[in-house]
């Protein structure tokens, strides 16, 4: 089950168990930014992370491939960190990092974990020099969405740090991929295997991830919570029926174009009630039509009606 972090005192890194044992069994939402046209939503933005706050979440990620991290001003970064930080005191922060000066942001803002956006150039050395600021999570990505297919040595070497506690697998739809790399992340059990695989969420837990840090998280956000609470509990029927459920629902949303998932789950909270419709831009993802927010809308229903 997943492992209820302590209070901390102050807006800054949380206090309590080390941050891999408190996201074990624990979803991790990678938050999308809410924009109204073309400026970031703060309203919408603090109203979202109220709501997540009251979800049984082990923390979110900011900054990630969903959060834009690599397309934000340094200013909007800060501003999404402390509005986050500032909700979610009691639960883990983890933030995408692509550069030394990200990691440190991460850092001064109260991040407790940062996400290495992949790097081809001397991957090891670079996560090395993350860790110097905070706990690392390696991210195997597809290439399509800017990573970068690590092999066997490199993803050895990357495990083999100290400041490595875990790895994020998102292939998006190579299963052979993700069963390759849990085999691999098997010989590192003080290692957390997290899945980023919205399109096959319970299959992943199913061949050895014990955390998820997905895009899908943001939104339908409770039914992931109890998905992972019930695989943990042995509960197979519940396992089963929200399995089929979510990947109902990431079928809907999850699809080409793979950059439209992020204006997706703005779609998806705005069905659900959590964010308002005009603060669901997404500036550097494509545009849609009225028909494709529908079939987001519908999505949710759906999935709402299986519960």
């Amino acid at each position: 089950m997943p492992v209820k972090s302590t209070l901390a005192s102050s807006v800054g890194p949380s206090a309590g168990p080390p941050v891999r044992r408190r996201l074990e069994w624990g979803l991790v939402p990678a938050v999308p930014v809410p924009f109204r046209a073309g400026t970031l939503a703060e309203d919408a933005q603090r109203a979202y992370a109220s709501w997540m706050a009251r979800q049984n979440v082990a923390g979110v990620a900011v900054w990630a491939h969903t959060g834009r991290g690599l397309h934000l001003s340094a200013e909007q970064r800060r501003c999404v960190l402390a509005t986050w930080r500032s909700a979610l005191r009691d639960k883990v922060l983890v933030a995408g990092a692509g550069s030394l000066e990200m990691a440190s942001d991460a850092r001064a803002g109260g991040a407790d974990a940062l996400l290495a956006f992949p790097r081809r150039e001397d991957p090891v050395d670079y996560h090395r020099a993350l860790g110097r600021e905070l706990p690392v999570i390696a991210f195997y990505l597809y290439e399509a969405a800017g990573g970068v297919p690590y092999d066997d040595d490199t993803l050895r070497a990357l495990l083999d740090l100290p400041e490595v506690i875990g790895i994020k697998v998102a292939t998006l739809d190579s299963v052979m991929t993700f069963q390759r790399i849990a085999r691999l992340a098997a010989a590192y059990p003080e290692k957390l295997l997290v899945t980023g695989e919205d399109r096959f969420l319970g299959y992943s837990l199913m061949l050895g991830a014990r955390a998820a840090l997905v895009g899908m998280g943001a939104a339908l956000t409770d039914l992931q919570v109890q998905l992972l609470a019930a695989y943990a509990a042995a509960d197979h029927p519940t396992f089963l029926r929200l399995s089929a459920l979510l990947d109902g629902f990431a079928a809907a949303t999850f699809v080409r174009p793979m950059e439209g998932y992020v204006r997706r789950m703005l779609w998806a909270l705005d069905a659900d009630g959590v964010l308002p419709a005009d603060a669901c831009d997404d500036p550097w993802g494509p545009t849609f039509g009225a028909g494709e927010r529908e079939a987001v809308r519908r999505a949710v229903r759906e999935a709402r009606a299986g519960v």
